[in-house]
């Protein structure tokens, strides 16, 4: 079984990002807890936090991720982002 430990450093930032898709959705879980679900972000909020909690330098790409898998909602010009609360 994959465990999100694989791919966390002694930071607790993410090193990777894993062919395997239930590795995968826990990386996004790990990431989501990082949003105050209370607040709205701009785009460049979105990606500060991101950097801060990955070290492979891919920020669109996990933002592309939580969007699509309705972590986060985004406006029509994806200038501000809702966080999801995930039950």
């Amino acid at each position: 079984m994959r465990t999100l430990e694989q791919v966390l450093n002694d930071n607790q930032q993410v090193t990777r990002w894993p062919k395997d898709s239930k590795q995968r959705i826990l990386i996004l879980d790990y990431l989501h807890t990082k949003f105050d679900t209370t607040k709205t972000y701009h785009e460049q909020e979105i990606n500060e936090v991101l950097k801060q909690w990955h070290t492979f330098q891919d920020w669109p790409m996990l933002r592309r991720e939580l969007v699509d898998r309705h972590y986060l909602s985004r406006n029509i010009s994806g200038t501000e982002y809702v966080v999801h609360k995930i039950v």
